[in-house]
C-alpha cells in the first residue's frame, strides 16, 4: 500500500465527532450494545470513518452476541493492520485501517466458518453506505 494518510490531531478533530476521535484515533472503545451499527441489518458496505476505505460488507456481518458489529471476513479480503494489544489484562489482536491507521477494534479466532474469525469492530470507527 502507498503511504498512509496522515493528518494532524487538529485536522482529525475537525473531521470527526468526539467519540469517533476518541475511538478511531486514540484506540478507545464504545460500550457493548451502544454502537449505531451493532444491530444494523441493512445491506451495504462499512467503510473507515476517517478515510472512507471499504473495510467490511453486510454480507459477512453476523450477530456474535458481543454487542459490537462482528464480521467473519473483511471486504474483498482486505488486509487490515494487526497489532498485539496487551491492555486491560488481556492479550488481543488490535486491527487498524491500512490506509489511515484508524483503530477499528479487535480480531478473535472464535468466529464462524469458513474463516473462524470474528472481527469485533467499533461502530464509531465505521461509516455505512446502504446499498440502493
Amino acid at each position: 500500500m502507498a503511504d498512509k494518510i496522515k493528518k494532524t490531531d487538529a485536522e482529525w478533530k475537525s473531521q470527526l465527532t468526539e467519540d469517533q476521535y476518541r475511538i478511531a484515533r486514540e484506540a478507545g472503545t464504545e460500550r457493548a450494545f451502544t454502537g449505531v451499527y451493532y444491530n444494523n441489518k441493512e445491506k451495504g458496505i462499512y467503510s473507515c470513518v476517517c478515510c472512507n476505505m471499504p473495510l467490511f460488507s453486510s454480507e459477512e456481518k453476523y450477530d456474535s452476541g458481543s454487542g459490537w458489529p462482528s464480521f467473519w471476513q473483511t471486504f474483498n479480503n482486505q488486509k487490515l493492520d494487526e497489532i498485539k494489544d496487551s491492555s486491560h489484562g488481556m492479550v488481543r489482536i488490535e486491527v487498524r485501517c491500512p490506509a489511515c491507521d484508524a483503530h477499528l477494534g479487535h480480531v478473535f479466532e472464535d468466529g464462524p466458518r469458513p474463516t473462524g474469525l470474528r472481527y469485533c469492530i467499533n461502530s464509531a470507527s465505521l461509516h455505512f453506505d446502504k446499498k440502493a
